[in-house]
């Protein structure tokens, strides 16, 4: 096996839902399940836990793309409200397909900053 992946290697196989470790293996079981392990290299996905970082991550980012365009569209015309809804869905749909990705890229992170391995110190 070679050796252990870069910060940006790992970061960015967890962006792309695959193993952190060896890229190749799918790093959820469902749309925000991990996994038991890694099909590929057997990685234990379980230390790599995200908790409440990817939605934390999730909200700030699309609230800043959602909220930049309402107030650009205001500048543009002052449009009707109902115009102006319509970011409501956008964020929705945003969240959802943002969600999972950035919770893949935070555990990537995890795994390279080798954090899990020291949650449980030997006794």
């Amino acid at each position: 096996m070679s050796s252990r992946p870069t910060w940006t290697e790992a970061l960015m196989r967890g962006l792309k839902r695959s193993c952190p470790r060896c890229g190749k293996g799918k790093m959820f079981a469902g749309y925000l399940t991990p996994a038991e392990s890694c099909a590929s290299c057997g990685l234990a996905f379980e230390p790599l836990r995200a908790d409440d970082a990817p939605a934390y991550f999730t909200v700030f980012l699309v609230g800043h793309v959602v909220i930049a365009g309402v107030l650009f569209t205001e500048q543009l015309g002052h449009p009707p409200m109902w115009v102006q809804s319509l970011w409501v869905p956008v964020a929705v749909v945003m969240m959802g397909v943002l969600l999972p990705l950035i919770k893949g890229g935070v555990m990537g992170a995890i795994y390279s900053s080798q954090a899990s391995e020291h949650r449980h110190p030997a006794e």
